[in-house]
């Protein structure tokens, strides 16, 4: 897929862990995972508001378009 998710550099950036982030927004701690590990399909604009609120950070901190082999979009 040609979005990658840094949800990691980012804590790590905040010395914040998965587990303090999902108490304070709100979102489970499996859910969260799938996100950082780049399982989801999709990612709803209100919880890409609450991340960002409580990141202090911009949606292009954690979403990351990076175009497949030869700029192609792969099918899944």
């Amino acid at each position: 897929m040609a979005i990658k998710v840094n949800l990691d550099r980012v804590l790590l950036d905040r010395k914040m862990s998965l587990t303090e982030l999902a108490e304070r927004v709100g979102i489970t701690l499996a859910n969260l995972s799938i996100l950082k590990t780049g399982k989801a399909r999709a990612v709803r604009f209100s919880t890409l508001d609450l991340l960002c609120r409580e990141l202090d950070c911009q949606p292009a901190d954690i979403l990351v378009y990076e175009p497949d082999e030869e700029g192609k979009l792969v099918a899944e």
